[in-house]
């Protein structure tokens, strides 16, 4: 994830009409009833990209109302969960090239969000902190979030939900090895 706005449409629609569902819906113009998208092998992987892209569009959109882009609230969450945290810790935890993650802490100490500063312990490492303000967005992320879920989930029973996450965790232990 970068800290990057992804404000491009989305690859496909499942079902195509030319009419958005929704403001925020990243969908394709087509003929009537037909994929955007190819078929044949590997769908179930297109899928999953269609899905996550979309998600993630979606999510930026959300939080773009609190001066976020998507990946920023990850960084801040863990923040909220474990405090002040070297930034090379950040970096192995989220995953992202250090060089992400020193773009999106710098827009986030430029935003009064976190504040870097020298680790007292080894001077070369830099420690993240949240500010007052950053602390402030907790309540907020998580309403975002919920709201995500909300939207992603729609039309989904309690069991489907349930049997989705227990399909996504599979399939990210798959990926991961674990």
């Amino acid at each position: 994830m970068t800290d990057a706005p992804d404000d491009a449409p989305g690859p496909c629609a499942a079902e195509t009409t030319g009419v958005a569902e929704a403001a925020d819906a990243p969908c394709a113009d087509g003929a009537a009833g037909a994929r955007l998208c190819p078929g044949g092998e590997g769908q179930v992987s297109h899928a999953i990209a269609r899905v996550a892209r979309a998600h993630r569009i979606t999510a930026g959109n959300l939080l773009r109302r609190l001066g976020l882009y998507a990946g920023q609230e990850l960084l801040m969450m863990r923040l909220w969960e474990a405090g002040p945290q070297r930034q090379s810790e950040l970096i192995k935890l989220l995953g992202l090239d250090p060089s992400t993650v020193t773009r999106m802490v710098q827009r986030l100490e430029q935003a009064g969000l976190v504040t870097r500063e020298p680790c007292a312990a080894d001077r070369r490492a830099v420690i993240v902190a949240t500010t007052e303000a950053g602390e402030a967005l907790r309540k907020e992320v998580g309403q975002v979030w919920q709201e995500l879920e909300e939207r992603t989930l729609a039309g989904l029973g309690d069991d489907d939900r349930s049997e989705l996450a227990r399909l996504l965790a599979h399939l990210e232990d798959n990926l991961t090895g674990c």
